[in-house]
């Protein structure tokens, strides 16, 4: 990657429905050097996938729920169970393997605390847990899918 790579992921991350020739200008390149770059990008797994981000609220999820559990096991069939278990659940929209007091935190959308009431029954048939405890999201502050790019190792740059 380059400044011009870069300079296209902070645009793709704001938006990526761009048109490619408007994607183009703004980098200052034309646009088959531009679509190139972009296939390149996609090749190489940096962008992942491009996909529409809806508003939970209008789709009638307002209650986020942080999930933390801690495992009643600690073997690679029981992981394995419970992340077979938990990725079915709709609801359920991130898990994290965690280090320290807890094993995994969940991100889940719910309508409300009846919608939690039935996920929560749901997830305790999936494994074995030893606890769950559930926080409940009173006010997002900041919400983002765009990384930073300081980050990112640069090569020379490439037309």
């Amino acid at each position: 990657m380059d400044k011009k790579d870069i300079e296209i992921l902070d645009i793709l991350q704001k938006d990526a429905t761009i048109a490619l020739a408007d994607l183009a200008q703004a980098v200052h390149l034309s646009v088959t050097p531009c679509w190139r770059r972009v296939q390149k990008l996609q090749e190489d797994g940096v962008i992942r996938k491009q996909v529409s981000i809806c508003d939970p609220v209008k789709l009638n999820l307002g209650l986020t729920v942080m999930v933390t559990l801690k495992a009643a096991q600690h073997n690679e069939a029981w992981m394995q169970n419970f992340i077979g278990g938990a990725s079915a659940i709709p609801e359920i929209v991130e898990i994290f393997r965690m280090s320290g007091d807890i094993d995994y935190l969940l991100k889940v959308h719910v309508p409300d605390m009846a919608g939690y009431d039935n996920v929560y029954k749901k997830l305790v048939k999936v494994a074995d847990l030893q606890d769950v405890s559930s926080s409940f999201v009173m006010e997002v502050l900041k919400s983002t899918t765009a990384l930073p790019l300081d980050y990112a190792v640069l090569k020379s740059s490439r037309n």
